[in-house]
């Protein structure tokens, strides 16, 4: 992609969000795009297809709050008159650069060496004809989601991703050369991937022409790549989630991502988790929560009942005199942790009253109560509503 294209697009539009708009806001607007134009839900539709990539496109860019300060400061920038046009450039016109002004200082200079936008324009203006090297563009990072049972997620699980993106062709290895053949140096830049010309004070670089900024050309390209050295291909990846992840937490996959272009290093794939909710356990950071049913008769008395864990049962001693709604804390029987060991597991005791009785327990109940008001007992002394 050129500086002009990269500059004219408007990412905000793609997502359907403003400029102004919250990460969370932006995240949310790509998922669901990314749901309607995954390329499994729309089998065989190249617009579909082609849509979902400019829309993972805008997403990689806007959710890096470094890129999108970088993409929105150098739309303003050029909005304002700053881009050359026709190959000319005027110091202090338009967009009011002066002599000293280097457009690397913006976006960390041609060294940087992130593939971003540093990459593009690093070199653009520069003093004394000064020339830097092409280096091949890295990969756009590229997002997907899966959803795991709160058990897998709490355990940890082995996961296959079936993804459909950009990866290295696999007839040329991302060459872009047909298998036989090799890309050549550019004559014309000598594999700078620029030209540069003398205008008044200033030394004006432009990509170069023949190679197209690349560096190099290919004589003979891949009949399958058409010489990109990448192909939009749909594959498989085993993805291992470590245990103890939380609901929306991102894996990162380094290389995963989309193909660099004539083999570039790929972008990084990350894997947005969601965690289903569980009919038994509940999540406080590492610890494990449970409510665990008990009669009024095993609070006052004292009971042991065998209680779940992610590992089988295990048993969970009721004091006598339990309070209703008291924590029990069975240490070491949570959420692993990535360090080793493990939260633990709550327990919150609560009572069950009985919705009917029949006449035996209704009598042994009665005479229980004649006996607790005989011993003095008052649930209700201390009470400030008494």
């Amino acid at each position: 992609m050129s500086q002009r294209e990269w500059i004219e697009k408007d990412f905000y539009k793609e997502l359907g969000v403003s400029s102004t708009a919250s990460q969370d806001e932006i995240k949310k607007a790509y998922r669901k795009l990314a749901r309607d134009l995954h390329p499994d839900a729309n089998p065989g539709d190249a617009k579909a297809e082609e849509r979902f990539k400019t829309v993972s496109e805008a997403h990689a860019v806007l959710s890096d709050p470094a890129k999108r300060k970088e993409y929105d400061e150098t739309r303003k920038l050029f909005a304002g008159g700053g881009y050359p046009r026709g190959g000319g450039f005027t110091p202090g016109a338009g967009g009011g650069f002066s002599q000293d002004f280097n457009i690397g200082d913006i976006f960390g200079g041609a060294n940087a060496g992130d593939g971003g936008l540093g990459d593009l324009l690093g070199g653009l203006f520069n003093r004394g004809g000064t020339r830097t090297t092409s280096r091949p563009r890295r990969g756009a990072d590229v997002e997907t989601e899966t959803t795991l049972g709160f058990r897998e997620a709490a355990q940890g699980v082995t996961v296959p991703l079936r993804m459909t993106s950009p990866s290295p062709c696999t007839t040329c290895h991302g060459s872009g050369a047909k298998p036989g053949t090799s890309p050549r140096v550019c004559p014309h830049c000598n594999g700078t991937g620029i030209v540069s010309r003398n205008q008044g004070a200033f030394g004006f670089s432009e990509p170069c022409d023949d190679c197209r900024g690349t560096g190099s050309i290919i004589d003979d390209p891949c009949v399958d790549c058409h010489g990109s050295g990448i192909q939009n291909r749909t594959r498989t990846i085993t993805v291992r989630i470590p245990p103890g992840v939380s609901d929306g937490q991102r894996i990162r996959l380094a290389g995963q991502g989309e193909a660099g272009l004539r083999g570039a290093p790929s972008g990084d794939l990350f894997v947005s988790v969601h965690v289903s909710q569980d009919k038994v356990f509940g999540r406080n950071g590492d610890d494990l929560t449970l409510v665990l049913p008990v009669s009024y008769s095993e609070l006052v008395l004292g009971t042991t009942v065998s209680v779940p864990t992610l590992e089988g049962r295990v048993g969970v001693k009721v004091p006598p005199g339990t309070a209703d709604g008291r924590i029990l804390r069975v240490r070491g029987r949570g959420v692993p942790k990535r360090g080793g060991g493990a939260g633990d597991l709550l327990v919150t005791v609560k009572v069950a009253v009985p919705q009917k009785l029949d006449d035996n327990a209704a009598e042994a109940l009665r005479r229980y109560a004649e006996a607790e008001k005989a011993s003095g007992f008052d649930p209700r002394a201390g009470w400030a509503g008494a």
